[in-house]
């Protein structure tokens, strides 16, 4: 990467890393100096050498010609963990479209103000002997207190202080008192916070099945030879996908290297944690967005030191940093949750292959219902498939039964629950089996709305509908507006006014009215606000203090209950109803992972799903857990409309203070995009001959746009967007550089542009 200067980074541990300095790159180094090389530079008044690295290199000088300093030398032997994070953040950049201040807040651990925590013990210096004469005074004297901590000592040199006040329930003063006679000796010592509080007994390997075994043999094969590859591992729920990430991790760690684990949200923590604890005990810990800072900066920590070897999850746990990745895995790689909603907005899945590269670790991508992308890739010969069909233990997939809800109508039954739930859920409580019921929606109640003249209150600042909560309150869920429940309809003045009652909260209420004495939890966004809430329901939950779980998507992924026999999916097609083209494949998935909840003991499971489309295609193939079948279809229909996989799509989104300004600016580049395909389309067919005209207009950009987003406001922020799509990857983030190009030569002022890749959702 040729160029005259280069920015760089002297100490990125700092809080600040978006302040780089600029340097002259001398021209022997011009043709070797690539972004995230260690360099060594002049600083300061006193130009004190000092190392930093390279985080971009151009042809721009920005300060005075006269005054810039120039790049000393290429550090040796300092290629390490910062290097590969700066790598990446540089290819962050190029691949998704932000800035490298963005790039790099995304992928380094930045240093803040964390106090470094200190651990007490208590050190015995007197022999053991001298030790017991003088707990022979205190039994004799009637000081129980020091009696006890004494007892401890003479069978152990050193004890935690915190063991101490705590077990032992010795008093400071009674500890400081035995110092003083020159029993013990409190030493302080620095150490790491670990946010993994929970204790389980270590388990042994477990035999694998033949099929497992394969798997994880062929994988490691390829390891042990170099060759990086990626693997999907499609098994149905309940197949043992856990077993071989446990397996592999084991193995590669016996190898010397790291391992990192993606969930795809941190409701799944909690039980993801147990197993891995239980095998790696407290080499294995976590990073999410639940943790301090001061827990977050000490796993960090205690990753680049060789503290552990196995990090859990979500999306940022992916740049850990680790010195020595020899394998990622990411489970449920279908959730859109992998998916970053800020700039840069980078795919999990995507970011882990450029990791493996920089690395030469292996990726694992495991679900029950792969993305389409995914499953694509494997067709084309990028990812290799391997298959596990069986449940382990022999046991079956539960049985499925679709209830059309319009025929409970006409039978006059008007309750949330089906005649065949209810009587499935009463079977249940008096078999005390458990339950569970899934629901895709917040809170007390959804939106408002007057049954006389349609009309839905909504948010005067973000264009979206207001949610009813409990006391008559009215939420927006985007900026936090709020309003007390009018009692006539401020369109036309109407007091029929009535929200969609589909929350969890209302379940939850039905439920205890249907079945007197019930034992209910809920998990949903409300009632996991607390830090270590996911764990602590769960837990009770499997625990078997409740009869029946409801919640949101949060309870049908990844969790395994084994008295579980019962999984109700109420409203399945609510999500069928999202303008956007992945409608399908999100509500076939969802209803798959919620189906795989049941009968994964030795219990056999039913599910029962309610719907208003018992036709549709994605349900019925739920309903049979058939995902090639589904995959044919569904892909069928990504190819009539050019989306993902087969081709590649670019969301442009304008932000606004101003709605007129919002739109002139995104038809303007909408309008560069066209002119720029034109000039390609006329290029094309002046150099394509009859027969490869048709390749030549599959191959050319469309631009569809621009228009308001789907919520056309938020916090007083207008928002428009146009889309770009091509069948090559590489052509929409030329598109993208483009663009870049010219915000950079206008220079809005009020405006703002984003860029998403193959979005996860119609923006």
């Amino acid at each position: 990467m040729e160029g005259t200067y280069a920015d760089v980074i002297v100490d990125i541990s700092h809080e600040k890393v978006d302040r780089p300095f600029q340097y002259r790159i001398p021209v022997p180094l011009r043709r070797v100096l690539e972004v995230g090389m260690c360099v060594t530079v002049p600083f300061g008044n006193g130009n004190k050498p000092v190392d930093g690295y390279v985080i971009e290199i151009g042809e721009e000088c920005r300060i005075a010609p006269e005054k810039i300093k120039e790049i000393q030398r290429i550090a040796p032997d300092r290629a390490g963990v910062e290097e590969r994070l700066i790598r990446l953040a540089w290819w962050l950049r190029g691949q998704y479209g932000s800035t490298m201040a963005q790039a790099l807040r995304t992928v380094l651990p930045a240093k803040r103000s964390v106090k470094r925590m200190e651990k007490k013990k208590a050190v015995r210096l007197l022999p053991r002997e001298e030790i017991l004469s003088l707990l022979r005074e205190c039994e004799r004297k009637k000081q129980t207190a020091k009696a006890r901590l004494l007892r401890e000592l003479a069978q152990l040199e050193a004890i935690p202080y915190e063991w101490i006040t705590g077990k032992l329930g010795v008093s400071a003063s009674a500890v400081k008192r035995l110092e003083q006679e020159g029993a013990l000796k409190l030493v302080k010592e620095s150490g790491y916070r670990n946010p993994v509080k929970i204790e389980v007994r270590r388990e042994e390997e477990k035999e694998l099945s033949p099929d497992q075994a394969g798997v994880v043999r062929e994988i490691l094969e390829d390891f042990d030879a170099g060759r990086q590859e990626t693997y999907l591992l499609h098994g149905i729920t309940g197949s043992g996908k856990t077993q071989i990430y446990l397996t592999l991790i084991e193995e590669v760690v016996r190898r010397g290297k790291q391992a990192i684990v993606l969930i795809p949200e941190i409701a799944l923590t909690y039980q993801t944690l147990l197993r891995f604890y239980a095998r790696f005990g407290e080499r294995v810990s976590v990073m999410n967005s639940s943790l301090s800072q001061g827990e977050k900066y000490d796993q960090c920590e205690r990753a680049k030191n060789g503290g552990i070897d196995v990090i859990i999850g979500p999306r940022s746990a992916l740049f850990t940093p680790f010195p020595n990745i020899g394998l990622l895995i990411l489970d449920e790689e279908h959730e859109g949750s992998y998916k970053s909603e800020g700039s840069p907005k980078y795919h999990a899945r995507d970011t882990a292959r450029e990791v493996a590269r920089l690395h030469g670790a292996s990726l694992v991508l495991g679900s029950a219902t792969p993305s389409l992308e995914s499953y694509y890739r494997v067709s084309v010969g990028i990812y290799k498939l391997f298959r596990l069909t069986k449940r382990l233990g022999g046991g079956t997939l539960p049985q499925v039964s679709i209830v059309d809800l319009r025929e409970e109508l006409r039978r006059g039954n008007r309750s949330v629950f089906s005649g065949k739930l209810q009587a499935l859920l009463a079977d249940r409580l008096s078999k005390g089996e458990q339950s569970m019921l899934f629901l895709n929606r917040r809170g007390y109640a959804g939106f408002l709305s007057c049954r006389s003249c349609g009309k839905v209150l909504k948010c005067p600042h973000c264009d979206v509908s207001l949610s009813e909560h409990q006391g008559g309150r009215l939420m927006c869920h985007y900026c936090g507006y709020g309003e007390e429940k009018p009692t006539l309809c401020p369109h036309c003045g109407s007091k029929y006014l009535s929200g969609f009652r589909a929350g969890t909260q209302q379940i939850e209420k039905k439920l205890k009215e249907c079945y007197p004495g019930i034992r209910v939890l809920r998990m949903d966004a409300d009632t996991t606000k607390a830090k270590d809430s996911y764990g602590a329901i769960l837990s009770a939950f499997s625990n078997g203090e409740a009869d029946v779980l409801v919640g949101t998507q949060m309870i049908v992924k990844g969790h395994d209950f084994p008295n579980v026999t019962l999984m109700g999916i109420l409203a399945a097609d609510l999500s069928l109803a999202a303008s956007d083209y992945r409608a399908g494949e999100r509500t076939f998935q969802l209803l798959t992972q919620a189906a795989g909840r049941a009968g994964r003991g030795r219990k056999p499971g039913e599910v029962v799903i309610q719907t208003y489309q018992p036709e549709h295609y994605a349900l019925l193939h739920a309903a049979r857990q058939d995902y090639d079948a589904f995959y044919n279809e569904e892909i069928l229909y990504r190819e009539l409309m050019s989306y993902p996989p087969i081709s590649h799509m670019l969301a442009v989104q304008v932000f606004s203070k101003t709605e007129e300004d919002g739109l002139v600016l995104a038809r303007r580049l909408a309008e560069k995009v066209r002119r720029e395909a034109e000039r390609g389309a006329q290029a094309a067919r002046q150099e394509a001959k009859a027969a490869s005209q048709r390749r030549a207009a599959k191959e050319r950009l469309w631009v569809l746009g621009p228009a308001a987003a789907v919520v056309s406001k938020v916090n007083d922020v207008f928002r428009f967007v146009f889309y770009v799509k091509n069948i090559r990857y590489e052509k929409l983030v030329q598109v993208k550089d483009l663009l870049e190009g010219i915000l950079k030569e206008w220079q809005p002022r009020s405006e703002s542009v984003q860029f998403d890749f193959d979005p996860m959702n119609i923006l």
